[in-house]
């Protein structure tokens, strides 16, 4: 075996070692072994494994009341507090310039339910609070809405619906109201994790 040929070998195989070592993340629905039935339990959402480390994110924002259009992109990075307490810093870029967001995050997993108090330093703050569902496909939704907030002069409401799509992507469906108007389509970022 000629010594190029030998160094070559040895690559792969340390190669091949390195991707064996990393976890892939794994959903949180339990393997069965057959297929789900009607009357499975549903998992609870495990907070922890789902969230916490950092996220990415892009998201195509029409005009509205919280800001100009364009595209908005950052990180968020998720970690826990203690017990049921969670905090979500992200750290973005957008039209009108860079932005922070801090969030406190409580979650009731028994009880299924999320709250947060959100943050911004654009100029507003807000509590949102909502339900956590799930099935049996291992897919969980977080509904989120908030309660009316002022920013520039308007009263705002958002609904937020987070589908936890995979352990490495999530899926942001947010609308708006404006002074008492019909909710809006606020866009649909997509959050994504690194392995």
């Amino acid at each position: 075996m000629t010594r190029p040929f030998g160094l070559c070998l040895l690559a792969l195989a340390l190669t091949s070692a390195a991707l064996d070592a990393q976890q892939v993340p794994k959903g949180q629905m339990p393997t069965l072994g057959r297929a789900t039935q009607s009357d499975d339990p549903v998992p609870l959402l495990d907070f922890d494994a789902y969230f916490l480390g950092k996220w990415t994110f892009e998201w195509s924002m029409p005009e509205t009341a919280l800001g100009p259009a364009g595209e908005y992109t950052g990180t968020t990075v998720y970690t826990k507090v203690d017990g049921r307490f969670y905090e979500a810093v992200t750290e973005g870029q957008g039209p009108a310039g860079a932005f922070t967001v801090r969030e406190l995050i409580a979650y009731h997993r028994e009880n299924k339910t999320v709250a947060r108090q959100i943050t911004d330093s654009r100029g507003s703050g807000r509590l949102e609070i909502g339900p956590v569902g799930g099935d049996l496909g291992g897919i969980y939704n977080l509904h989120y809405e908030s309660a009316p907030f002022t920013h520039g002069g308007k009263t705002i409401r958002l609904k937020n619906t987070l589908r936890l799509m995979s352990p490495l992507a999530y899926r942001v469906a947010t609308s708006i109201s404006v002074d008492g108007g019909p909710f809006t389509n606020l866009g649909n970022p997509w959050w994504r994790k690194s392995p």
